[in-house]
């Protein structure tokens, strides 16, 4: 890494009306969990620059308030009308003393821009003793992009825009990428010098490297591949940036020992950490601060948001919100774990089942069907299908705990807030509304009555009453003749009844 530069000026003030934007100004949009200012910073970060100056404007307050959270040591500068990308340098050059070093300037849409080449710029433009280094990309397609103009040695001319090239110039390939670095004393006085004569009636910065040339000035220029120099003026550019970008992540950590099966649907955040011999399945993104332990598998169709995954879990098909999922641990298919839900090691959260700020103790299941929401299950208990947590009695949430090796009857409604003891039962179908002490079997549900005879009354003519009236026929047929055979298609039950005064939990 070459010494620190004494600033890095990046320009984000510009309105980006091929954003066609009402949400956002140009420089919030973007992707894998920042901004495209935020990984123009990232990029510059390393640098370890003393000043870092970013030149606002359109939409300054939104942008502001964004550059306070993800760099708060930066130093905002106000272009509160945009008179061109010299201009900006000029307003942020104000703000900064003027002492000897160098001046990196790069703009706040170059997204795909790495710590690696911005470190080389730097290098090379102190090396060479330059009084501005310009970093360059060869397109095939340079339509639109200022030409780097060399003269018969080879050397840098001038960087000539787009609008005011002439034929030859424009099939020059070589393009500028709005990335510099200047020798900040140099740099203060040839923006005093900029004029507005050319297309678009703006001060280029571009236009300082003719200055610096006409002044008999060493220009330097460090090339790099388009890839990491892009910049991103609308949305096509921003999806093609963004699957560079994703590539380039998962390049890394499949490098680095991940298993990405399918890269084409596999989409990761860049803050997101992936240890050795994970396992990421087809279908899977994973955004802000997620981490997925060694061994885990994740997917397939899977989405996680600032979940951890511990080692040797498998999470299938499920959506996860600020989550932590313990070692060997088992989620899905089909699962959704809503901020605040933490499962223990090897807990099992089954299909269709949702959680909210709930925990799930060590060996617990909760198999299917269910919604457990502010409550606490202890270790080796088991949650029957269907089973749901009532916490919300229409104005505050209530918490329920369930303690160890506890067996939740299917279809059974906790009526938080309760307590449910160690060992504790609770039969099918009861709504629970009061605690259950330990190892006792809690039985809440009315007495079955059956009113005969209703469907044929009340539903007359229906397929149902139909179908009651054939059975009824049937059975009286075999009462009068017992040697009558039972119907095949309903075959009789061989079990005795359960002892109703021992309900089956």
């Amino acid at each position: 890494m070459p010494a620190a530069p004494f600033a890095i000026i990046i320009l984000a003030a510009g309105e980006g009306s091929r954003m066609r934007s009402r949400a956002l100004p140009k420089v919030l949009h973007g992707f894998a969990g920042r901004s495209l200012l935020g990984h123009v910073v990232a990029a510059a970060a390393p640098l370890a620059a003393r000043r870092t100056v970013v030149v606002v404007g359109h939409r300054r307050d939104e942008v502001e308030r964004h550059l306070a959270e993800i760099a708060p040591d930066a130093t905002p500068v106000l272009q509160a009308e945009q008179h061109g990308t010299g201009h900006a340098v000029r307003l942020a050059l104000a703000a900064l003393p003027d002492e000897a070093g160098t001046v990196v300037v790069a703009p706040g849409d170059a997204p795909l821009l790495t710590p690696a080449v911005l470190a080389q710029l730097v290098a090379d433009h102190e090396a060479s003793g330059a009084a501005a280094t310009l970093l360059t990309s060869v397109l095939a397609e340079p339509a639109g992009y200022g030409r780097v103009v060399r003269g018969p040695d080879g050397a840098v001319e001038q960087v000539v825009e787009h609008k005011d090239a002439t034929a030859e110039q424009r099939a020059i390939s070589e393009v500028a990428t709005s990335v510099y670095a200047f020798d900040q004393t140099l740099l203060r006085e040839a923006v005093t010098r900029l004029t507005t004569d050319n297309a678009q009636g703006e001060e280029y910065l571009p236009d300082v490297v003719a200055i610096l040339g006409a002044d008999g000035r060493r220009i330097a220029a460090v090339s790099a591949p388009a890839e990491e120099t892009a910049g991103v003026n609308d949305r096509v550019q921003l999806a093609a940036a963004h699957r560079i970008y994703n590539d380039r992540l998962l390049v890394a950590h499949m490098r680095a020992g991940v298993t990405v099966v399918d890269p084409a649907t596999t989409w990761v955040d860049a803050d997101v950490g992936l240890e050795p011999d994970a396992v990421l399945l087809p279908g899977v993104d994973l955004h802000g601060r997620t981490v997925v332990g060694a061994g885990a598998t994740v997917g397939p169709h899977t989405s996680l948001t600032d979940t951890v995954v511990g080692a040797d879990a498998n999470v299938t098909r499920a959506v996860a919100i600020g989550a932590v999922i313990g070692a060997r641990a088992t989620v899905g298919p089909f699962a959704y774990l809503r901020a605040g839900t933490v499962l223990d090691d090897d807990a099992h959260v089954g299909t269709y089942v949702e959680l909210k700020n709930a925990r799930v103790g060590v060996g617990s299941k909760v198999p299917h069907l269910s919604y457990v929401g502010d409550a606490t299950i202890g270790a080796h208990s088991n949650i029957g299908a269907a089973t749901v947590f009532v916490n919300y009695d229409g104005v505050d949430k209530h918490a329920s705990v369930v303690g160890d090796h506890v067996r939740i009857g299917s279809d059974t409604m906790i009526i938080a807030p309760r307590e449910i003891g160690d060992g504790a039962y609770t039969a099918a179908g009861s709504v629970i509304t009061d605690d259950v002490p330990a190892g006792a079997l809690a039985v809440a549900r009315g007495q079955q009555r059956n009113v005969e005879g209703w469907v044929q009354k009340r539903r007359a003519g229906t397929p149902a009453a139909e179908a009651a009236a054939r059975a009824l026929a049937l059975a009286r047929n075999q009462a009068s003749d017992p040697a009558a055979q039972t119907d095949p298609a309903e075959p009789t039950d061989p079990a005795a009844p359960t002892d109703p005064a021992e309900p089956e939990a």
